[in-house]
């Protein structure tokens, strides 16, 4: 039988995502990501190189993951609330992308993160989808939009980021469905947005 590389590649590469999330890059072990993956090792030296290529692999498929699943467009920004949700569901389905971020800023606080002019990129296009939703009076148009993106970007990520200070906060166990509505309200209100009829 032929051996299936994609499918090798996928299951270490899906493993490395959860190892190095829950111990960053210096306490994640590539023995460990082959032990959960079911796979020798030695596939991912010969794969993907070293750990610290991996932890980039790792970084540059789930940084591909998250723009392409939740793209911003001028279309989009016209209910902006309707955004900052799906960016909330995709931090509740995939809590491994925020926590490898932090990772990766307290690995790299003084040094150009992996691909940063791409990424840099990709955030001016949301930055200028909000601008043009501005001009079309979609948006408030006092706002700076850099500021309001980022506002948003934070707004979506502190629910998952301090769990233990949303339930200090709010009182009591979680409510996705009520975590998810306030963001979406939160932000119709910050946006100078009014909630959708009909």
């Amino acid at each position: 039988m032929a051996w299936d590389t994609a499918r090798t590649k996928q299951a270490l590469l899906d493993a490395a995502i959860d190892e190095f999330a829950e111990h960053g890059f210096d306490g994640a072990r590539v023995a460990r990501v082959g032990t959960r993956a079911g796979i020798n090792p030695e596939r991912i030296y010969q794969y993907f190189g070293n750990k610290e290529k991996l932890f980039a692999h790792v970084l540059e498929a789930e940084l591909d993951r998250i723009a392409t699943a939740i793209p911003l467009t001028t279309a989009q920004a016209a209910d902006l609330g309707e955004y900052a949700g799906k960016l909330y569901d995709y931090h509740r389905s995939h809590p491994q992308f925020i926590r490898l971020l932090h990772w990766e800023g307290l690995r790299n606080n003084d040094t150009p993160a992996l691909h940063e002019a791409e990424r840099t990129a990709v955030y001016r296009s949301r930055v200028q989808a909000l601008t043009e939703a501005q001009a079309g009076g979609d948006l408030d148009p006092s706002l700076a939009p850099d500021e309001l993106f980022y506002a948003i970007l934070a707004l979506g990520a502190w629910w998952f980021t301090v769990p233990q200070a949303v339930r200090m906060i709010f009182g009591g166990a979680p409510s996705p469905e009520n975590e998810r509505a306030a963001m979406v309200s939160l932000v119709r209100r910050l946006a100078g947005q009014q909630t959708p009829t009909g």
